[in-house]
């Protein structure tokens, strides 16, 4: 599922059908534009469609005691105003997305070209409705305002399965919502129970209120959506509707929020950053005369500021286990500027906390009661390279459960079994399996069964969990390609470790 559609959409919603007023739309879809060029983001226009004559029952029209009649009846737009509205849409860059409340809505969305279909809460248990929007085989936005956790489970089950793509939507349906009715930490649920689909935020705050949207963007929120207007001499925007100059606000707002969050969920470590901390560090100097050839030993040492550049630190002395051996001669007090190098506890240590993390990012619990091998088929020095961390679970006369844990870019060289069938069940994370010379792209949930004598290898992009579920694991049963890993004995090419 391609979600790349979703990423950075905001999304400017006009409800009321622009109080039916086709000038007036096409006035808002030029304010919409003009906010996406000032600040440089990916935007989309929202329409809603209704097909009045069958969706107001015959009893129904024209009665002004039943809430919404009289709205939806005032604002009537005619299959051709909706596409002016979308040419104007399309014309300024802008994405066109359209709610359809009823099957004929959906037709003319296939009929008119629009890019990405939105369910609306009131619709997000309508099925014949879902079955529609999903039958029209475009991405779909679906918004989750009053639903049960139960009802959100079954509409994300029902369109992930059928539609190639899906953004479901934090919403509360109260308007405008109040300060202590957001609940905006139920977006890391979503995130992590849908983790296969975008997850994005659709407000009803007062207009002025920025304060949600950043909150929004720190959740994870990868698309936005508001209420949008503008307002005339006869036209008053309602409660949790945007004016532009407050639409200017959020979008500001929305943009600082992902400058402070940062790209992706990695942390870099700035040249100005190291440095501030090198200038706080203490470094190592001698603490008597120390001849050139001579081992250098913690007593023969102290720690002080300030630090110069390239010069060894307390941190580094103290961590890695090396023997140091003074490559000059160094009089008292002088600074010691060893090279220090990772020893190879230090890489395994490094190796098996990346794994472990890995774990606990996947929320994946192993138990204690587990050995852990390390496979490194070119040494320990190549291992981020070529390996991975194997987690014995279960090893029975008639069948065996592993984890393998692939760390970002490592492969796993060819190889086959003789003895054992094993088939691999990715729980997190990207594989790419080489089974005798098919190329197979595996993600969360997908299983391979890769047969006795099937040589196979494999890789992972961003790093990946799976599980492999066999027959009886034996150590000497593991025949490579390489002559070179093929030579060494089975405990040469791993070390294994009793626990993390």
């Amino acid at each position: 599922m391609d979600k790349t559609i979703f990423d950075d959409l905001h999304i400017f919603e006009m409800a009321n059908n622009h109080q039916g007023d086709i000038a007036h739309g096409l006035a808002i879809i030029d304010a919409a534009a003009e906010l996406a060029r000032r600040h440089g983001v990916k935007a989309a226009v929202k329409l809603q469609f209704r097909e009045l004559d069958s969706f107001i029952h015959p009893a129904a029209r024209g009665r002004s005691d039943i809430k919404h009649i009289g709205r939806f009846e005032s604002t009537r737009l005619d299959a051709e105003d909706f596409r002016t509205l979308l040419k104007g849409i399309r014309e300024q860059g802008l994405v066109r997305v359209v709610t359809p409340f009823d099957e004929p809505s959906v037709e003319l969305c296939s009929a008119l070209g629009v890019e990405i279909l939105k369910v609306a809460s009131c619709s997000a248990t309508d099925w014949p409705l879902l079955q529609a929007i999903a039958a029209a085989g475009k991405p779909v936005i679906a918004s989750t305002g009053g639903l049960s956790i139960y009802q959100i489970d079954n509409l994300v089950t029902f369109l992930s399965k059928r539609v190639p793509a899906l953004a479901i939507m934090h919403c509360v349906s109260l308007y405008p919502t109040p300060p202590e009715q957001h609940s905006m930490n139920f977006m890391s649920k979503m995130a992590k129970r849908y983790p296969y689909v975008s997850i994005g935020y659709s407000g009803h705050e007062p207009p002025d209120n920025t304060e949600v949207v950043t909150v929004a963007i720190a959740k994870g929120a990868r698309l936005l959506e508001r209420h949008f207007g503008v307002p005339t001499d006869t036209i008053t925007l309602n409660g949790y509707s945007m004016n532009p100059q407050q639409a200017d606000a959020w979008l500001a707002a929305s943009a600082r929020a992902r400058s402070i969050c940062g790209v992706g969920q990695e942390k870099p470590v700035s040249e100005a950053e190291s440095r501030s901390l090198l200038e706080l560090q203490r470094g190592v100097f001698a603490r008597r005369l120390i001849k050139q050839g001579e081992p250098i030993e913690r007593d023969d040492v102290y720690f002080a500021m300030p630090c110069e550049e390239g010069q060894l630190t307390s941190g580094q002395f103290g961590q890695y286990r090396t023997h140091y051996v003074a490559s000059r001669d160094y009089a008292p007090d002088a600074a010691v500027f060893e090279e220090h190098q990772n020893d190879s506890l230090s890489k395994l240590r490094g190796i098996l906390h990346d794994a472990k993390g890995q774990l606990y990012e996947a929320g994946i619990a192993l138990g204690e009661d587990i050995t852990i091998e390390v496979s490194h088929h070119y040494g320990l020095e190549r291992c981020r390279e070529v390996g991975c961390v194997l987690v014995n679970s279960i090893n029975r006369d008639e069948y065996c459960n592993k984890f393998l844990i692939m760390l970002p870019g490592q492969r796993h060289p060819h190889h086959k079994h003789e003895k054992k069938e094993e088939t691999f069940h990715v729980l997190w994370g990207d594989l790419e399996v080489d089974l005798e010379g098919d190329i197979v792209h595996l993600e969360a949930g997908d299983k391979l069964l890769v047969e006795r004598g099937q040589l196979h290898a494999f890789r992972s992009e961003t790093g990946c969990i799976f599980g492999e579920i066999s027959t009886r694991s034996i150590r000497s049963d593991s025949y490579y390609a390489d002559p070179a890993i093929a030579a060494l004995d089975p405990l040469e090419r791993k070390t294994i470790v009793e626990s993390w």
